[in-house]
């Protein structure tokens, strides 16, 4: 069982893991050993609750399909056991991160006191730049 939520878990039937080999440099090891893990879920098909599923459905992220299936590549470390840990971690984090409700923003107005100031602050400014200038003689 992965846990997502104090009461929300996913069978390990729903996530189809797959052993590929890695990219990048490596040596002779890189090319004869699979070690990054190709991890597939499908939002659709799972047993998540509903409104996991939508929050899931309407992230912008790169790594949901148009279809609904997450892919996560995981070939950060050496071994096949590290990355398929890797892979369900992210997986978990991804799945959390959509049911994060952002507080609502307030608007606000600056008090009275605040927009004093700011425009003492300006003609303060101003006359001190204008005091700057050539002298004129009259």
């Amino acid at each position: 069982m992965i846990q997502i939520s104090s009461n929300v878990a996913l069978s390990e039937d729903e996530v189809e893991l797959s052993a590929i080999r890695a990219q990048g440099a490596g040596g002779q090891n890189v090319n004869k050993v699979s070690s990054a893990i190709h991890l597939r879920f499908d939002i659709n098909a799972s047993s998540l609750p509903d409104f996991y599923k939508e929050r899931l459905l309407a992230l912008h992220d790169h790594r949901i399909t148009k279809d609904g299936i997450i892919v996560i590549k995981a070939q950060q470390y050496r071994t096949q056991e590290q990355n398929k840990e890797d892979a369900i971690q992210r997986l978990v984090e991804l799945i959390q991160s959509a049911t994060v409700v952002q507080k609502s923003r307030k608007a606000t107005r600056p008090s009275f006191s605040a927009r004093q100031k700011r425009m003492d602050t300006k003609t303060h400014r101003s006359k001190t730049k204008t005091m700057r200038g050539k002298i004129k003689d009259y």
